[in-house]
């Protein structure tokens, strides 16, 4: 699928991954809007039925240990909050987009778009604390084959992220902890860059047709051990 031209749906544009992702479809020509509340029907209404993509960016980082240093249960309402964001928002707004698409012509090959979730290495490689933000992630990972069964018929390919550690991490995290979890990264050492590697994968998976039904990770071969 060709990018310029095309209309796509991206969710947590407004920073990090998402909106690096923004910026670089803007600038290969594609018409793009953000946020699902109304976001379909307006861009119909400006773009015509050409809904080819979507590019599920949202979540939020939500950790606590099961029982902390007190025994004390971490709170269900965080856990909760974590899987309604990263899991039940990135569902809802793949079912929405997708019933647009099947409506939509399809174009070479019968495509009619694609669907691109964003999982995190740590459905995999979960450290201490993770449980929500693990439990939210491996769930969105585990709805890219079933997903893409249901959508094949369709024309409609689904294909999921799972980044390692990028530069947005750093504003949220200190020095120490950053040089922390470096070392745990082989080759290059260092975080990823959004507007490069990320970006670079992004396009490919929404030009290359023959990507469907998989779990990419990008992470320079970070496995995440306990911290």
């Amino acid at each position: 699928m060709q990018i310029k031209g095309n209309t796509f749906i991206v969710t947590g544009g407004g920073s990090g991954l998402g909106l690096s992702a923004v910026q670089e479809l803007l600038r290969l020509g594609a018409n793009v809007v953000e946020e699902i509340t109304k976001a379909i029907q307006q861009a119909i209404d400006k773009f015509g039925e050409n809904i080819r993509g979507v590019l599920n960016c949202a979540g939020v980082l939500v950790t606590g240990k099961i029982v902390d240093s007190k025994g004390k249960p971490l709170n269900l309402d965080s856990f909760k909050f974590a899987i309604n964001v990263n899991l039940v928002g990135t569902f809802n707004v793949c079912r929405l987009v997708a019933a647009q698409m099947v409506k939509q012509k399809p174009l070479e090959e019968g495509e009619r778009g694609v669907i691109i979730n964003i999982s995190s290495i740590t459905y995999q490689y979960g450290q201490t604390g993770n449980v929500p933000y693990s439990a939210s992630k491996g769930g969105v990972a585990s709805m890219t084959l079933p997903m893409t069964r249901d959508l094949s018929r369709f024309g409609i390919r689904v294909v999921t992220i799972a980044p390692g550690l990028f530069e947005s991490l750093s504003a949220i995290i200190n020095e120490r902890m950053k040089q922390k979890l470096i070392s745990q990264i082989e080759y290059p050492a260092r975080f990823g860059k959004p507007d490069g590697e990320f970006n670079k994968l992004v396009v490919h998976l929404i030009e290359n047709t023959y990507m469907n039904g998989e779990i990419v990770r990008i992470n320079a071969g970070t496995r995440l051990g306990k911290l």
